[in-house]
């Protein structure tokens, strides 16, 4: 559809991509994040959602604290974040002072909901994904609904956006922050860059796991061995034990949005990327610009899902998902919200 260059413009102090993406995940940012939804004075509740065949998901529904809803907005996390991550608090806060409804989703196993299912969260659990958006829509079906997500969450975001014609979900726009399109080319990139992005990830997957042995101890039979596997290696473990795919290849292959997979997109999508992004290689994103219904804004900086405006630490990401997603309904948009 196009790619346009985006207007976000980093100061010199933060142009530099690793600073940027570790910012954005920082506890100073969490402060932050906390301060701003408080300022939204919503209506928070804690749900759990039905994801078919017996699955339980665990999400955050935030109403505007006057007046009613003009929207309901399904934001979706990255790989080990979850709905009180930084950038889901600080996007919710946007979207709520501009009077939409929010719903912050976790995935299976993550944001402490591991005791909701036995089997383990891998990115192939796209059709929970979906039951459970179905689930998230029929609770307020007045509401136009639009979904959101960073990182891995954009890229179960454009997902959920192809198989919702199929699934009957009536979903209006998609807006995707720094979306993981080809997982073999990620895996490739963090194993050749800084050690501590690789670190990081290691570290919060592996003490996902012996939670979930904890508590089901019978159903996860594994030694302390496994969990000090590399990451490529323990993903192969886990794609041998815990999924039906052959090997790796075949696995990172089943979430893929790379090549010509988002041509079919009946829904609108709007994509935001840094070309510095350290995680996420940009081969690939000039491409799907060209597919009839994805709008691609890219960043010359910005990191991965940072996009830091300055030494506020609040985020341009955050206001660009609330103006795409109302890109459609000019006539309603609502003001900007700006930060006090």
């Amino acid at each position: 559809m196009s790619l346009e260059t985006s207007t976000f413009q980093a100061p010199g102090w933060l142009r530099n991509p690793h600073l940027q993406s570790v910012l954005a995940s920082s506890p100073l940012r969490g402060a932050r994040a906390n301060l701003r939804l408080r300022q939204a004075g919503a209506r928070h509740q804690t749900l759990i959602v039905d994801a078919g065949n017996g699955v339980r998901l665990q999400g955050v529904a935030s109403l505007p604290a006057a007046g009613d809803p003009r929207g309901l907005v399904l934001l979706l996390h990255g790989w080990e974040g979850s709905t009180d991550s930084s950038y889901m608090r600080l996007t919710a806060a946007h979207l709520l002072h501009a009077g939409l409804a929010v719903f912050r989703l976790n995935f299976r196993d993550h944001g402490g909901s591991h005791h909701l299912n036995q089997g383990v969260f891998h990115s192939n659990r796209l059709d929970e994904v979906v039951a459970a958006a179905c689930d998230v829509a029929r609770r307020w079906p007045a509401l136009p609904l639009h979904a959101a997500g960073f990182s891995l969450g954009g890229n179960f975001a454009l997902r959920l956006a192809l198989r919702a014609p199929a699934a009957g979900l009536s979903l209006r726009r998609v807006a995707a922050v720094c979306p993981l399109l080809d997982p073999a080319l990620a895996m490739d990139a963090m194993e050749a860059g800084p050690a501590f992005y690789m670190r990081y990830f290691e570290h919060k997957w592996r003490r996902s796991l012996a939670r979930k042995r904890a508590l089901f101890p019978q159903a996860h039979v594994f030694g302390n061995d496994v969990l000090r596997l590399r990451m490529r290696a323990l993903t192969a473990w886990m794609v041998e034990r815990y999924t039906d795919f052959p090997d790796l290849d075949a696995y990172f292959d089943g979430y893929s949005v790379a090549g010509d997979r988002l041509r079919a997109l009946q829904i609108p999508a709007d994509v935001l990327m840094a070309a510095d992004d350290p995680v996420i290689p940009l081969h690939d994103f000039t491409r799907i610009a060209d597919f009839p219904n994805i709008t691609l804004e890219l960043a010359q900086h910005g990191g991965h899902c940072g996009f830091i405006e300055g030494a506020s630490l609040d985020g341009y990401a955050e206001r660009w998902v609330l103006q795409r997603l109302l890109a459609s309904d000019v006539s309603r948009r609502a003001p900007e919200y700006i930060p006090r």
